[in-house]
């Protein structure tokens, strides 16, 4: 089985072609983050254009590093939501128009179960396990008990991480992504500099909260009279506390959570990719006898490698899509199980 994977939620353009023995045949992607870099953001008029631009010529190339004809293509999946809408549009209507010239099967995809399911394209990981989501987006805690079958354990009540990495770097006038920024500048800093606030560290839940930290950090810089002289500082001190929040959230999801007798415990978005991030949870999960898997660096972040391998996941369930199926701009994941 081949399926075309087709991502344009937000501000990647990305095609993949996958084969169920979990070979990337081809994976293309343009990003048009420079665009958006001077306005601090991602900008959703900007971003469909953008989509509408590359989206054509993308799939002409995955098909081309792919060696393949668009004959061979068994099924096309896309993302349908959650994202900005005009992004989704672009790409859904490139799915059904590709899926009904050829005749084939069409999968709407879920964008947030795409990164909970990218962790078996690259490792034999049986269902089920927990999964913590952290990206631009999104933030929260989920069982994932099967293909289409989640539980939501908690998430984030206001800012998701990434966002929240976003607003730090803006503040402290780093470059946009906030992410990279911020991880790079953070290794000259001294992460005991300072001591932000951990907002619902102790309460016992697996919810977060993020406004509170970011609302310190403002503070912070406002106050200082030299804020270039502190900006590692302030960088490795942020670091240091959101890991902090994780490792206390990570533990208490690992006691409430029904999953015991899988001891896999799934990592993946875009903040994934933060390597400090990364090695201070491993030491959590490996003090609680569980182990830490995480999907390679270029598959953390928007990727349709992701979207072509949840088709995979789903077109052999037969959970495949009518072509009358509509973009959602918000699709929570955990609807699917209560």
């Amino acid at each position: 089985m081949i399926v075309m994977g087709i991502e344009s939620s937000c501000d990647e353009t990305s095609v993949s072609i996958v084969a169920e023995n979990k070979t990337i045949l081809s994976l293309c992607t343009v990003s048009d983050l420079v665009e958006h870099r001077k306005y601090g953001g991602v900008v959703p008029e900007i971003a469909a254009r953008n989509h509408l631009e590359h989206i054509t010529d993308l799939v002409s190339l995955a098909l081309f590093e792919a060696n393949l004809d668009l004959e061979r293509v068994d099924a096309f999946a896309v993302t349908a939501g959650p994202g900005l809408i005009g992004g989704l549009i672009v790409g859904v209507m490139t799915a059904k128009a590709l899926a009904s010239a050829m005749k084939k099967p069409c999968i709407a995809v879920n964008h947030l179960e795409a990164h909970v399911l990218t962790i078996r394209l690259v490792e034999d990981i049986d269902f089920p396990y927990i999964s913590l989501l952290i990206s631009g987006g999104h933030c929260q805690f989920l069982e994932v008990l099967g293909v289409g079958k989640y539980r939501k354990l908690g998430g984030t009540i206001d800012d998701a991480l990434g966002e929240t990495f976003d607003k730090v770097a803006k503040m402290l006038n780093l470059s946009y992504p906030g992410g990279p920024a911020i991880e790079k500048l953070a290794a000259f800093g001294d992460k005991y500099a300072y001591d932000f606030p951990k907002p619902l560290l102790k309460e016992k839940s697996c919810d977060f909260s993020f406004a509170g930290l970011k609302t310190a950090i403002k503070r912070t810089v406002d106050k200082l009279e030299d804020v270039e002289r502190e900006k590692a500082d302030i960088c490795a001190s942020f670091q240091r506390t959101v890991v902090q929040i994780l490792q206390e959230k990570i533990k208490h999801a690992v006691r409430v959570s029904r999953v015991q007798n899988n001891r896999a415990f799934v990592v993946s978005g875009g903040v994934a990719s933060n390597l400090y991030i990364r090695q201070e949870l491993d030491e959590t999960l490996k003090s609680l006898n569980f182990q830490l898997y995480t999907p390679p660096l270029s598959l953390c972040t928007d990727n349709a490698a992701m979207v072509a391998w949840t088709g995979v996941e789903r077109f052999r369930l037969g959970l495949v899509d009518e072509l009358s199926f509509a973009p959602k701009p918000r699709w929570p994941l955990d609807i699917y199980l209560s």
